[in-house]
């Protein structure tokens, strides 16, 4: 309950109650259901028994299987929140997250062991590539007409 009331969202409510809304939806599709086989008997006797026996379960069947999707979707999501920032947290070690945006403290290579932040790009092609003025293989002709 007192997550309701967490104005700052550090706290996600709907872990705790999607069985809630998981028996909720449970009870309403259960009404709907008879309220549809109550419907298709009073409009005609063989309607009402199609409702009952084939269509209204499966109808019933169909809902609730969108209805779980959906919820575990959500938690899905709300758990990889959950678990991103138990990593951020993790790796960001004690004195917490950084300020701003780039990676946490001690991400990378060991200071002096890598490029200096902020140096000059590497010069030439990526290995396996072309450069510029190199000739690579004449580019394929395709059949005529063709551009």
């Amino acid at each position: 309950m007192g997550a309701l009331f967490d104005f700052s969202f550090s706290r996600f409510v709907a872990p705790a109650i999607a069985k809630i809304v998981y028996i909720l939806a449970m009870i309403a599709i259960a009404l709907g259901y008879i309220g549809a086989v109550i419907g298709a008997f009073t409009a005609d006797v063989v309607f009402g028994l199609l409702m009952l026996v084939i269509l209204g379960p499966l109808g019933a069947l169909l809902y609730l299987v969108l209805i779980r999707i959906a919820i575990e979707s959500l938690l899905a999501t709300i758990y990889t929140a959950q678990n991103t920032g138990e990593l951020v947290r993790m790796q960001s070690g004690p004195q917490g997250p950084p300020p701003g945006y780039g990676p946490p403290p001690g991400y990378g290579p060991p200071p002096g062991q890598g490029p200096p932040p902020g140096g000059p790009p590497p010069q030439g092609p990526p290995p396996g590539q072309q450069g510029p003025g190199q000739q690579g293989p004449p580019p394929s002709q395709g059949p005529p007409g063709s551009y």
